[in-house]
């Protein structure tokens, strides 16, 4: 069942209210909802937008997926920078034997490091002493190798070896 969260007319006829329910995605846009958790008042001027933050976050935390406009009057009340701000890192789609990704990434997401070069990382880049340490570590940077993600063909190499 795919849950989302979207707008009910209401109100007369060219004077439109509308409430902000949680429904199925299936169901008439007038009809069957979950449960309310706000009204949406366009004519008003300003627009009276009142939506219970509690209620948003624990339906958004279950999965429930905002029409366009919902998600613009969630933005403007807030609701939506708490739930970007609580969520966590996009998941993984799977790591392989030799801790490359593999699968999709969203675009503009960094993958994480495997957990034994992240715990590697921080002991490595201990902190030098001495006067020329900046000069140091520019030079020690330019002479670092650069680990790049495979290119697509090494993964699919990768993906033909675990089959055989």
């Amino acid at each position: 069942m795919a849950v989302k969260i979207r707008l009910m007319r209401v109100g007369k006829k060219k004077q439109p209210t509308y409430r902000v329910v949680v429904a199925d995605g299936r169901s008439p846009r007038d009809g069957r909802f979950i449960e309310i958790i706000g009204q949406y008042q366009p004519r008003q001027d300003p627009s009276v937008i009142d939506i219970d933050a509690a209620s948003a976050l624990a339906w958004l935390r279950k999965g429930a997926q905002p029409t366009e406009q919902v998600q613009k009057l969630l933005t403007e009340t807030g609701v939506w920078a708490q739930y970007e701000a609580g969520r966590s890192k996009p998941a993984v789609t799977k790591l392989s034997r030799r801790g490359y990704v593999v699968g999709k990434v969203a675009p503009g997401v960094k993958a994480e490091k495997p957990a034994k070069a992240a715990a590697e990382a921080p002991a490595a880049e201990a902190p030098a002493a001495s006067e020329d340490a900046p000069a140091e570590d520019a030079r020690a940077a330019d002479e670092a190798p650069v680990e790049d993600a495979p290119s697509t063909d090494a993964v699919a190499e990768d993906a033909a070896g675990d089959e055989a």
